[in-house]
């Protein structure tokens, strides 16, 4: 199984994960849900990676995979005016990975990164590890320190 840049920060940072592959199907219309299917996860427990602009300025939204960003929320979480969805193209260049297999961890630029506050009282839940078809499973306390992200209010 591939290395990430994701998964070597963690390693690096002596964080704890479980990785959990699944038969990534490019054509689902939602990649989270398809891939909580896949592995029996609760779609809630289930972290899909948003890049946004605020401001047009990046940053990284982490939410349910059953959720739905609220821009206003996003905007005032990054104290801006306003968000939008960051264009696939940009977001794959600015973090380094495809979409479909973007991750939080080990992006080829830092940028501001928030957590949905309902995900953060779980126990473990699962991200994009940096690859089509492969998750790991990490406490969000973990999560939260490693990408010096806060638990914020993003779902409408």
């Amino acid at each position: 199984m591939a290395s990430t840049q994701g998964l070597k920060l963690l390693e690096a940072q002596g964080i704890a994960v479980t990785l959990h592959p699944y038969d990534y199907d490019p054509g689902a219309e939602a990649v989270g849900m398809q891939a909580a299917a896949a592995l029996g996860i609760d779609p809630a427990l289930m972290l899909k990676t948003l890049m946004v602009e605020v401001d047009g300025k990046p940053a990284c939204c982490v939410i349910p995979a059953d959720r739905h960003l609220s821009m206003k929320r996003v905007a005032s979480a990054f104290g801006g005016k306003a968000a939008a969805m960051m264009p696939p193209a940009k977001a794959e260049k600015l973090t380094g990975y495809r979409v479909g297999g973007i991750s939080p961890f080990g992006q080829k630029r830092l940028v501001p990164t928030a957590l949905e506050e309902v995900s953060c009282g779980a126990s473990k839940v699962w991200i994009n590890a940096g690859q089509r078809g492969l998750l790991l499973g990490i406490a969000p306390e973990d999560a939260l320190r490693v990408l010096s992200a806060r638990a914020l209010p993003l779902i409408a």
